[in-house]
């Protein structure tokens, strides 16, 4: 169920301290922690404590808990001192989602081509 831990979710067991995770922030309703394969000097996961499988269902389901999302990356952001960054959300395979808990990538620290991928 939407908003529910999962058993299998590795953002939920992160969330719920069973892995352990370089956290950076963390609120009432998200963590931001560093990527484990950074795709930039910079790379930074925030996610919703509550599991929602992409972006979409977070943000239809629980819009402010997205908005916070949103407000945490650009404090992680402020915090790592970028003067521009990148924020991702893949949805779906297709776009590169490999766990099914939402998040937001926050990348920089070096010039970040587009297109993208």
């Amino acid at each position: 169920m939407a908003g529910e831990p999962q058993n299998d979710c590795l953002f939920c067991k992160i969330v719920a301290g069973e892995i352990p995770a370089t956290i950076v922030r963390e609120t009432e309703t998200t963590v931001a922690f560093r990527d484990i394969n950074p795709q930039a000097p910079t790379h930074i996961l925030v996610i919703p404590k509550a599991h929602y499988e992409n972006a979409a269902e977070l943000a239809a389901g629980a819009p402010r808990i997205a908005a916070d999302v949103l407000a945490e990356s650009k404090a992680v952001a402020d915090e790592e001192k970028l003067d521009s960054y990148r924020l991702v959300f893949n949805t779906g395979s297709g776009a590169g989602q490999t766990v099914w808990h939402a998040h937001a990538h926050v990348l920089g620290g070096r010039g970040l081509q587009w297109p993208p991928g």
